[in-house]
């Protein structure tokens, strides 16, 4: 099966973001075969005509907790501690398996929706083997590209045996979801859940995301040197909220292959911290944007990518001045992918890579007669401009409307969770 996309303006991503005019690209089975001008027609193609449009990776979100779609600005302007009680003492216990599909169902699609292709859906709403099943069903129903961030939510003790259940039976064959460990320790669940996750995953061959250093400088130090003095970022880490850590520290998660990823809007808007994009990358740690939650925060990526470019450029201390809209996007495309260990997978448009594709419209007021393709898609593109999207090859996107599922449908069924959950 061959699909072409013709006579697009071509950006790709790798090793940086550079604009390689116009192009087509070749896909073949649902891998890129060849990016190339005047590329010749297989018989048979479907033939995508890309003139007017942006033709780039699609984007890579490290860090959403997918299911609080059902909640969206349920808790616009509230601290990280209300955040906190409001969200999981109060609205969280409320969601039923059906409600955690619904959320995370229409998450998934609003990812598609902004030409999120990858996405690492950080679940800890794990109540059940019920609300799990839901969760993973409705990822693959998605037909996004998604890690599932397992986070046990069960009764004391059953940990090891659920997410070794989990492992088993919900992954046991290749496809578009896949499994990482979402750890609660050190920082938020204790030392000793700490060890249980991160021992359990070297065991089965997971890598571990974590909220690390966003809970104040105290937290940071302690939580680092825990997981330094047990030997346990010998596991790959990715380290969400990286807020309180200096330089040197930094140098030390470099040196273990620890990564990292931001979520700049949800951090400053919590009162976390000041995002430390530039300062990690400075360090060697590969970096990431992540929506976080659209409890109080934007759920697309161009919103990332400009608050990032703008935070970084705007530190106080000046230091950020040379990070570019070029950094920005690879935050949001090859970067991600690299945090997520799919950096051979996705992120770029390397041929032998899987087809990951966006295309933005650039016939509007907001993107017309733009001089820097690459500054425009960070600076002045929105989800409105989001014409086409592809998924390993399959279009789940295209003239600006998703495919393949009744939106109307889902979104009813979010109504009604979130009539369920808070009341809305």
């Amino acid at each position: 099966m061959h699909t072409l996309i013709k006579n697009g303006l071509v950006i790709d991503t790798e090793p940086e973001p550079v604009v390689l005019g116009h192009a087509d690209v070749l896909v073949e089975n649902g891998v890129i075969a060849e990016v190339g001008r005047d590329l010749p027609e297989p018989p048979g193609a479907e033939v995508i005509d890309a003139t007017g449009r942006i033709v780039l990776p699609g984007f890579v979100d490290t860090h959403r907790h997918t299911w609080q779609a059902g909640i969206r600005a349920v808790a616009p302007d509230i601290d990280f501690p209300q955040y906190m009680h409001r969200v999981f003492d109060e609205l969280a216990p409320r969601h039923r398996p059906q409600d955690v599909y619904a959320g995370t169902l229409a998450g998934a699609l609003e990812c598609l929706d902004a030409g999120i292709t990858t996405l690492l859906d950080w679940s800890h709403a794990q109540f059940t083997p019920e609300h799990t099943g839901a969760s993973v069903l409705a990822l693959r129903d998605s037909g996004i590209r998604a890690v599932f961030g397992y986070c046990y939510g069960g009764p004391p003790g059953g940990l090891v045996a659920e997410t070794r259940r989990v492992r088993e039976t919900l992954f046991d064959t290749p496809g578009l979801v896949s499994m990482v460990i979402a750890a609660l320790g050190p920082e938020i669940a204790g030392e000793r859940r700490a060890l249980e996750e991160w021992r359990l995953a070297e065991e089965l061959g997971l890598p571990v995301t974590a909220h690390l250093g966003g809970h104040g400088r105290e937290n940071a130090v302690k939580g680092l040197a825990f997981l330094e003095e047990h030997g346990l970022l010998a596991v790959p880490t990715t380290f969400v909220h990286a807020l309180h850590y200096t330089d040197e520290e930094f140098r030390r998660i470099a040196a273990a292959g620890g990564t990292a990823s931001v979520s700049p809007v949800d951090e400053m808007n919590l009162g976390l911290g000041y995002p430390t994009t530039g300062r990690a990358r400075a360090a060697g740690i590969p970096t990431s944007l992540s929506a976080d939650t659209v409890v109080c925060a934007p759920g697309d990526m161009f919103s990332q990518m400009r608050t990032a470019h703008l935070l970084e450029r705007g530190r106080p201390d000046g230091a950020g001045l040379g990070f570019t809209t070029r950094d920005a996007l690879r935050l949001a495309t090859i970067e991600g992918a690299e945090v997520l260990g799919l950096a051979e997978v996705v992120g770029s448009l390397r041929p032998g890579k899987q087809a990951d594709l966006v295309l933005l419209r650039t016939d509007t007021f907001g993107m017309a007669a733009a001089h820097d393709p690459i500054g425009a898609v960070v600076l002045n593109a929105d989800t409105g401009v989001v014409e086409t999207v592809m998924v390993a090859g399959r279009v789940v996107k295209r003239g600006g409307q998703l495919l393949h599922h009744d939106v109307a449908a889902v979104l009813t069924a979010l109504a009604e969770t979130a009539s369920a959950v808070a009341g809305a």
